[in-house]
């Protein structure tokens, strides 16, 4: 009995870490409690979708975009070099909405990566007193950018994000992309956790969908700020505060979807170049964190799968009570955490029985990741970050 109370008591840390991160969470502001009608007189804000190789999604981005209800903005696509027809795309578009313009943008200066040197190119092109940065795999919903920009001037935002809905449309996706934004959620809690944070590595922002006020992204030096980060959104955010400047996260998960990856390829390399070289970022107490990040990286998803595999060794060799029921107790508590994150997200809820899978799979995408270290490879071009 005393051996089985210790093994319950070593299972807090499990079950007070589920908790906490849904009590965290729930302090999330949504862009839903935002107001729909347009802010008189509207600032005009310049959408930049920088664009490399995305013939598969461009056309889907800028028709979402052009739905808008907001009165006064205009578009602005960077080809990005495109091999594959998409600034065709988008110019056809162009030729029919006279919001859009599509421009053309030259290799990558020394020291920059691609997304950023897109970015930057499309802002100098920019008449918009507020810029949007956007991923060409997004989706919009009309009401996305005027609710954004009353939060913004409510909220005197100088860099604001949007956190929406991702779209699952596979089998690896509805396994790998929950554990990804579970770990997340874990670490950075709901959308106030992150606004209100005193700290500066507790920023991040969602490049998928960015707003920055024009008058503080030139005060600052605009994109240059994090040319060599992989993880340019979450550096912009950190930088901007780190300067002063007044970083606000909201909900849109009826506003904005992504569908970043989808396939398991995809998953492995496009989650791979992001979360060592970017994460080391978000790491506190500075070098001492650092050092020890790759050990915490790899430990985020074993956290639930080492007492499944506990358990399953039990069955071929007797193990101590104490470490049994720890096994038990915390296997329990994990699949009753991911059955409610599979129906939060809306998902067939026998996915959660397959946590431990999707927790193999991150364990096995961060150990690449750890061994590429800063080196990162994406669209056909090869960086290193700082």
């Amino acid at each position: 009995m005393k051996e089985a109370l210790i093994g319950v008591a070593a299972a807090l840390p499990w079950v007070i870490a589920p908790i906490a991160t849904a009590l965290r969470v729930r302090h999330s502001v949504s862009l839903a409690s935002e107001s729909v009608e347009a802010p008189a007189p509207a600032p005009l804000v310049t959408i930049v979708i920088p664009a490399r190789n995305e013939a598969g999604n461009i056309e889907r981005c800028l028709n979402s975009v052009l739905t808008t209800t907001y009165p006064e903005c205009e578009v602005v696509v960077v080809d990005d070099q495109s091999a594959d027809g998409t600034g065709e795309l988008a110019r056809a578009i162009a030729l029919r909405d006279s919001r859009v313009r599509v421009i053309g943008n030259s290799h990558p200066p020394e020291g920059w990566f691609g997304k950023q040197w897109a970015c930057n190119t499309g802002a100098s092109a920019a008449n918009g007193t507020i810029l949007c940065f956007a991923d060409a795999d997004t989706q919009h919903s009309p009401d996305l950018l005027t609710r954004s920009v009353n939060a913004i001037m409510r909220r005197n935002a100088d860099l604001f994000s949007v956190m929406g809905r991702q779209e699952l449309g596979s089998f690896w996706e509805r396994i790998v992309q929950p554990h990804i934004f579970g770990i997340m959620a874990v670490r950075y809690g709901g959308t106030e956790s992150v606004t209100k944070s005193p700290r500066t590595s507790d920023k991040i922002a969602n490049g998928q969908c960015l707003f920055v006020q024009r008058l503080a992204y030139d005060e600052l030096g605009g994109h240059s700020l994090v040319k060599s980060h992989v993880a340019d959104d979450m550096m912009m955010a950190q930088r901007f505060f780190a300067r002063g400047k007044h970083i606000v996260l909201e909900e849109g998960i009826e506003q904005l979807s992504t569908r970043m990856y989808t396939s398991f390829g995809e998953l492995v390399h496009g989650w791979g170049k992001n979360v060592y070289a970017g994460g080391r970022d978000s790491v506190p107490m500075g070098g001492v964190g650092r050092f020890f990040f790759p050990l915490l990286l790899l430990l985020a998803p074993l956290w639930s799968v080492l007492p499944l595999v506990v358990l399953l060794i039990s069955l071929v060799q007797p193990v101590a009570t104490v470490i049994y029921v720890w096994a038990v107790v915390v296997s329990m508590v994990s699949l009753v955490w991911w059955l409610d994150i599979y129906r939060r997200i809306g998902e067939p809820l026998w996915y959660a029985f397959l946590y431990p899978l999707g927790g193999a799979v991150i364990f096995y995408i961060f150990l690449r990741a750890v061994m590429r270290g800063q080196n990162v490879q994406w669209k056909g071009r090869d960086y290193v970050s700082t």
